[in-house]
């Protein structure tokens, strides 16, 4: 139950009786309303309003009165909903709700309780939020109503569960055998609540009594794993081994760690194996789940297209104007640049947009969706790497947005996992599903692509990404580098943000990588050195 031992607190918020009842300064606070005539508040909250409203809630919820903590929000069925199951089904005992100065209408505060099951209990400390705001129809202050307010890690239509957990534990290990934990590894908190769920049942583990986020269908959709906050036994893990290599996927998070919002993957492209995998946020897991425009590195796929369409070659004549008008939309270049006289092979290492996009009256709209599918394995929904992911989207468009899609935008969605997957196609010739468990430990399929690119079409893509990676917009990240290697470099501007998604994708010899640095600016300068570095490592 939420009930049980209840402390008062007259500090920080001010809990107060005034708070809690009709009277004194909240009352005040009211606005006269006659018969004929409903008033209805308007304007910015006052710091009285934000205290009174937060301090309503929070005394009701930590009272364990499910139906006045409910009323203090702005959608009572939800959060009456919520705290009934976290009541019945959380076991919590001895809440303890302590509030934090107010910054605005948003109120900080820490919880505290025990969670109990027969003879087993632990403490649980977190802390969390809430923002007060008007309600809708009357501008009455309320709590505005989340399932995060009350922990963190839930998302609406989640809830907190203490029990015998549904899926046993599993002991993930490296390539080599090592144990892989998120406390050696950050980045890897995600990928291992997805290994458990997907093999803590058949991995020979015995469950434990946990208190848990069960999700609910919308996070199921979106593909986010059930989550553990207390373990009050541990229960017998099951193993289950990956395909990470230990020294990359550290080198991997070292480097991650030097950038906001980044993300990185490293492939082997003979095989399709995951050697790292890191994110420098280590909620969720943009490096499989992301779905971001991958900007120029696309064009790696549309040169295929291209060249396998014979309508360009690397060393071609085909120069790049400052602008190109499609379907009523004006292209430009970055930073309105020009290539009057050059090759195809300069305008792919110097990202030069509007080489790519005059292709397009010779396109049908189609076209890209099916070089994504066919040659790369990308759009199809049926990945398979052991967790969940996101393998990409490349949707049919038609005029201005099929050009926009040409060069990584419009439409088009990608993440590391991806574009690491395309540079390892290009070495292999041929895809190759990535994969962090091996399949035969589940027997499952991995996905197939339809066709391979020929020799040709090969040869042509290593030409324009090794032009790249020595004398264009890659050839500062890729300084030093030797053997067999090439690369691409991408800026994807998003709406809204002054800095475009910084992206880099490259290869060397059987190693592949990608990676995204979210609102960084260019993708040489962000991204770049992040995958070079992993690249030279070798592995």
């Amino acid at each position: 139950m939420l009930g049980g031992m209840i402390a008062v607190f007259v500090g920080g918020l001010g809990f107060g009786v005034y708070a809690l009842t009709d009277g004194g300064a909240a009352a005040d606070e009211r606005p006269s309303a006659r018969a004929d005539h409903k008033n209805v508040k308007t304007g910015p909250l006052s710091a009285t309003e934000v205290r009174a409203a937060s301090a309503r809630f929070l005394t009701a919820w930590q009272q364990g009165k499910v139906t006045e903590a409910a009323d203090a929000t702005n959608n009572a069925p939800a959060a009456t909903a919520l705290l009934t199951g976290i009541a019945k089904d959380a076991r919590l005992k001895g809440v303890t709700l302590i509030p934090g100065a107010a910054t605005g209408a948003k109120v900080p505060f820490s919880v505290k309780a025990t969670v109990s099951y027969d003879k087993l209990s632990k403490p649980l400390m977190y802390g969390s939020s809430l923002t007060v705001v008007r309600r809708a129809g009357d501008g009455e202050p309320r709590v505005d109503w989340h399932s995060s307010v009350v922990q963190p890690d839930l998302q609406d239509g989640d809830t907190l569960v203490t029990g015998a957990s549904g899926t046993p534990p599993v002991k993930a290990l490296d390539r080599d055998g090592g144990e892989l934990t998120a406390a050696k590894y950050p980045s890897l908190g995600p990928v291992l609540d997805g290994l458990r769920e997907k093999y803590g049942k058949t991995a020979g583990g015995k469950a434990g009594i946990e208190l848990r986020v069960v999700r609910g269908k919308a996070a199921q959709k979106a593909e986010l794993s059930d989550k553990t906050l207390v373990a009050l036994s541990q229960g017998t893990p099951g193993t289950v081994r990956t395909t990470l290599n230990p020294s990359l996927q550290s080198a991997a998070e070292q480097q991650v760690g030097k950038q906001a919002k980044a993300s990185v993957v490293v492939v082997r492209p003979s095989t399709g194996e995951i050697l790292a995998v890191a994110n420098s946020g280590h909620g969720f897991n943009v490096a499989f789940q992301g779905s971001l425009a991958p900007g120029s590195t696309m064009k790696i796929v549309t040169s295929t297209m291209l060249f396998e369409k014979k309508l360009i070659t690397p060393d071609a004549s085909h120069p790049c104007p400052k602008t190109f008008k499609l379907a009523g939309w004006t292209f430009h270049n970055d930073d309105n640049s020009e290539i009057k006289k050059g090759t195809f092979r300069q305008s792919f290492g110097a990202s030069c947009n509007n080489a790519f996009i005059d292709f397009a009256p010779k396109l049908s709209d189609s076209d890209l969706t099916k070089e994504a599918q066919q040659v790369y394995g990308l759009g199809m929904d049926n990945w398979a790497i052991g967790v969940p992911s996101f393998d990409g989207a490349v949707p049919v468009q038609s005029g201005a947005q099929m050009g926009a899609s040409l060069i990584g935008q419009g439409a088009v969605r990608m993440n590391p996992l991806n574009m690491a997957s395309v540079s390892a196609t290009v070495v292999s010739g041929s895809f190759h599903q990535p994969y962090l468990v091996a399949p035969s430990v589940d027997n499952r399929t991995l996905a197939k692509a339809a066709r391979t690119m020929s020799a040709k079409t090969q040869s042509q893509l290593k030409d324009v990404m090794r032009f790249t990676a020595d004398y264009g917009t890659a050839a500062k990240a890729m300084a030093g580098m030797s053997g067999d290697y090439g690369a691409k470099t991408g800026s994807a501007e998003v709406d809204g943000q002054k800095k475009p998604n910084g992206w880099f994708t490259a290869y060397k010899g059987d190693l592949a990588a990608a990676g995204v640095v979210q609102a960084g600016g260019h993708g040489g300068d962000t991204a770049g050195p992040i995958v070079a570095a992993l690249l030279k490592m070798g592995g």
